[in-house]
């Protein structure tokens, strides 16, 4: 084990900042003063200071040779209250049809939707371009390091879980199903817009229509990225789908993003862990290979080889270290593969 999933710390913001900069979300922006905040806000919500609608769960990935972040993920407890309604479009069909001329039309339409008892949200999900494609399977580790933790403390979090994934952009970031409809409703651009309202929904309740949009009625280029992935987020899609996601029909009102989700207890790291008690390894093969989390405020996971017996679980030695396990301890303990949801 040389990679560590482990709750984010204060002292993680320079490097985290640097991380974000290279690809600059929007819930995990490059700002360091931003970076800051949201580690803080972390560990109050790891400290269980915060309710569930303002808490939420930094996790970095680090590299524990070079004591170096190269990854990140985080958990949003609740996304969508009175006070910031989670906004989307949900995609419908409509039927039209003419007894006259015996001909009838179905069409999509997209309908406003507001939730003031949203889901949790997972999103910030980044691995340095530097650490991709690595036969540890990085990615994989950060993103689902998460549910482990969310696996220990199904209270502080959800009945669903939401994953609002990024449609393709123009080359110069800019969305065409934005510039087709948001713009025309608001007059601001796609970037301001989105920024805007990651703090204020106000002037999405105001200015977006309340009636039913026909699609065919936008352009061929915004109707071409309506509810697609982008090229650099399939590999996120992918995972999803593996561990239990599935399309709504949501999409996201600004670019027109698809919305995946799952009923949280259905999700396969969820579905499938199972808390044991850590015995001394002796006569022990490891042949399972998973992810094994434990604490709280000190949370820390990591991929190791194991084996279940007798209600217990056997760990190697080193993993027992890096972790800081004591024998006897609680620990969390999920497979690291499946296939649609489902153990390989």
């Amino acid at each position: 084990m040389s990679f560590i999933i482990r709750a984010a710390r204060a002292e993680d913001a320079s490097q985290l900042t640097d991380l974000a900069k290279q690809f600059n979300l929007l819930n995990l922006p490059g700002n360091k003063k931003i970076i800051a905040e949201k580690i803080a806000r972390s560990e109050a919500s790891f400290s269980s200071q915060l309710d569930k609608a303002q808490a939420e769960y930094l996790f970095v990935l680090e590299d524990l040779e070079e004591k170096l972040v190269v990854g990140s993920s985080l958990v949003i407890a609740k996304h969508g209250s009175d006070a910031v309604p989670h906004c989307y479009f949900k995609i419908l069909k409509r039927d039209h049809f003419s007894s006259d001329l015996g001909l009838g039309f179905i069409h999509q339409v997209l309908r406003f939707q507001l939730d003031t008892d949203g889901p949790t949200e997972i999103g910030g999900l980044l691995v340095d371009r530097a650490y991709r494609r690595r036969p540890e399977k990085l990615g994989k580790q950060i993103s689902l390091g998460r549910f482990v933790y969310m696996g220990m403390y199904p209270e502080r979090f959800e009945s669903r879980v939401l994953c609002e994934l990024t449609p393709p952009l123009t080359e110069e970031g800019r969305s065409e199903f934005w510039e087709a409809l948001g713009r025309r409703f608001t007059g601001l651009p796609y970037q301001e817009a989105d920024a805007l309202s990651q703090t204020n929904k106000e002037f999405i309740e105001s200015l977006f229509p309340e009636e039913d949009i026909y699609l065919s009625l936008l352009d061929a280029k915004a109707r071409l990225v309506l509810g697609r992935v982008g090229e650099v987020t399939k590999p996120a899609q992918h995972l999803l789908e593996s561990i239990g996601f599935t399309y709504l029909d949501e999409v996201d009102p600004f670019d027109g993003g698809p919305h995946y989700g799952a009923k949280t207890q259905n999700i396969a790291p969820i579905k499938q862990g199972q808390m044991l008690r850590l015995a001394e390894s002796k006569d022990v093969t490891f042949k399972a290979l998973g992810l094994i989390g434990c604490g709280d405020e000190e949370f820390r996971a990591g991929v190791s080889g194991y084996e279940v017996r007798d209600g217990q679980v056997f760990v190697p030695s080193k993993t027992r270290d890096i972790l800081k396990l004591e024998i006897d301890q609680e620990v969390f303990v999920t497979p690291f593969d499946y296939s649609m949801g489902r153990r390989k």
